[in-house]
């Protein structure tokens, strides 16, 4: 079991550091955010930074090329919630805003 455990964590990829990318609200305004991943096996923390402030990532994780993670935006007034995948060196993540809708966001690694 311990070695299935090992396994899965080593397939994980290794999201650390930042990534930048320009997201589309359901209002169509642009806003450009920041994520500083750090990651322990298959568990993703760190924070997102955009013109509303930071706010820290929660209930986050990365299996396989599969990464999940909840952000509680303004105070803890919208639930964030991004579902998204490693494709190549890019991370694409479909994003849901509370009640107010859906958008994409694709991210690129920061050098």
């Amino acid at each position: 079991m311990v070695m299935l455990a090992l396994l899965s964590a080593a397939n994980a990829a290794d999201l650390s550091g930042k990534w930048k990318g320009t997201m589309k609200t359901p209002d169509g305004q642009s806003v450009e955010v920041t994520f500083n991943f750090q990651m322990d096996g298959e568990k993703l923390t760190g924070t997102e930074t955009s013109s509303y402030g930071e706010e820290q990532i929660t209930e986050g994780t990365v299996k396989g090329d599969a990464i999940s993670f909840i952000i509680m935006a303004s105070g803890g007034q919208f639930k964030v919630t991004y579902k998204g995948k490693v494709e190549g060196e890019d991370l694409k993540f479909n994003v849901t805003i509370g009640d107010l809708g859906e958008s994409e966001l694709m991210l690129k690694r920061t050098k």
